[in-house]
């Protein structure tokens, strides 16, 4: 039934599937195989998913809680896409490991993704970078160093927004 929701040619039809997956996905007595079909129906109807707040809405808890004690590989996979939809939710799903407090994938991502040429990469990038680094400020510090000066200002902005004046400045001002 999801999928014929996914079919739909309107936006909020399809939203309402991804909700649905979303509210399954994070119900504790989910069962494996249902959170695995959930996962393999996100990634197989990524067309159909096509907006960032549709990203958002799922691929925290389809995407990253499925992924959550596996082999992440597809997210790296998906970091490198042409298209903007799946470069998306290779970021935005580590939301989820950040909640765990596993920061690597959110940073490695966040590497791939720092030159992207679309700004909704850069928002999405920035924030995640953001909410790892409140879990461990020298791992955002330390990216922060190695990218700031190349960063799109967009990115930088939600990157360094939860920083000290101090920092921000600094980081603001870095190779420019």
């Amino acid at each position: 039934e999801i999928e014929k929701l996914l079919e739909s040619p309107y936006y909020e039809v399809r939203m309402g599937a991804v909700s649905i997956m979303d509210f399954q996905a994070r119900n504790k007595k989910i069962s494996i195989t249902r959170k695995k079909e959930l996962f393999d129906l996100y990634i197989s109807r990524h067309d159909r998913i096509n907006n960032w707040d549709m990203v958002d809405r799922s691929a925290p808890y389809v995407v990253g809680g499925y992924l959550s004690d596996k082999p992440r590989k597809v997210l790296y996979k998906l970091a490198k896409s042409k298209n903007i939809w799946e470069r998306r939710t290779a970021i935005v799903s580590t939301y989820y490991f950040i909640r765990q407090n596993e920061l690597d994938d959110t940073f490695n991502i966040a590497e791939i993704l720092v030159h992207d040429k679309h700004e909704l990469i850069h928002k999405a990038v920035g924030s995640w970078v953001r909410e790892a680094g409140k879990r461990d400020k020298k791992k955002l510090t330390d990216f922060l160093d190695k990218y700031a000066p190349a960063m799109p200002r967009t990115m930088l902005r939600y990157s360094i927004e939860k920083l000290n004046k101090k920092q921000k400045d600094f980081y603001m001002n870095a190779g420019r």
